[in-house]
C-alpha cells in the first residue's frame, strides 16, 4: 500500500507536467503539414530547416521534448525503490533509517498476504505489460491525425511502432525485477491510463 500510495503521490504531482507533455504531443500531430511545407521549402538548408522549425515550435508553443520528461523524472524513485527492495529490506539494512524512526526487529516483506516485495513475479510482470498495451493504445489513439488529409507526426510514428514492442520489453524487464518495483510499474500506469482517458475526453 505504502508503493501505490507514493505512486499515486509522485504521479499527482507531476501530472501538470504529464498533461502537458501529452498535449505537445498531439499539438506536434497537428503541425505536421506546416512542418512539411518548411521541409520542402528547405530542403537544401538543414540549419535553416533547423532554426525554422524551431521557431514554428516557439510560436505554437510546443515542446517536442516534453515527452520524455515525466519519465526522467521517475528514474531516481525506480533506482530508489530498486535499492530499497534488493537490500533495505534485510535486518542488518536497518541501521541506516532515521534517527527519529523506531528501530523495527524486521520488515514484512508480503504485500497484501501473496507477493514477497523482495521477490521476482512473473503474474505481475504480465500484467505489467498488459496495462502499458492498454495505455500504448490510448497513447496512440489521442496522437493520431485529427483528419486523413493530414500527415502523422515522428513522434505518432513511433508511438506506434512501440505499441507491441514496449509493452514486450516492459514484461522482460519486470520479470527479472523484485515485485515490489513491478507493483510501483502497475499503479504507475494504472493512473497513465486513467490520465490518458481525462486527456483523450478533455482535448480531443
Amino acid at each position: 500500500m505504502a508503493i501505490i500510495l507514493l505512486t499515486i503521490a509522485i504521479r499527482l504531482i507531476f501530472t501538470p507536467l504529464s498533461i502537458k507533455a501529452l498535449v505537445s504531443q498531439k499539438e506536434l500531430s497537428r503541425l505536421q503539414p506546416k512542418i512539411k511545407e518548411l521541409q520542402d521549402k528547405h530542403k537544401n538548408d538543414k540549419q535553416a530547416l533547423g532554426q525554422a522549425t524551431m521557431a514554428l515550435y516557439k510560436e505554437n508553443k510546443v515542446n517536442p521534448f516534453s515527452g520524455c520528461l515525466p519519465l526522467l523524472i521517475q528514474l531516481p524513485v525506480l533506482i530508489a525503490l530498486y535499492s530499497a527492495l534488493n537490500s533495505g529490506l534485510k535486518p542488518e539494512s536497518l541501521s541506516a533509517l532515521y534517527s527519529f524512526i523506531s528501530h523495527p526487529v524486521a520488515i514484512k516483506q508480503t504485500a497484501f498476504g501473496l507477493i514477497d516485495l523482495t521477490q521476482k513475479s512473473a503474474i505481475l510482470a504480465v500484467l505489467a505489460g498488459t496495462l502499458q498495451f492498454i495505455q500504448s493504445k490510448k497513447s496512440v489513439s489521442f496522437q493520431s491525425p485529427a483528419s486523413s488529409n493530414e500527415a502523422p507526426s515522428a513522434a505518432f510514428q513511433m508511438s506506434k511502432q512501440m505499441l507491441y514492442f514496449f509493452p514486450v520489453m516492459v514484461i522482460i524487464i519486470a520479470w527479472n525485477l523484485p515485485a515490489g518495483l513491478t507493483i510501483y510499474w502497475v499503479a504507475a500506469t494504472v493512473f497513465s491510463i486513467f490520465e490518458q482517458l481525462y486527456i483523450n475526453r478533455k482535448y480531443r
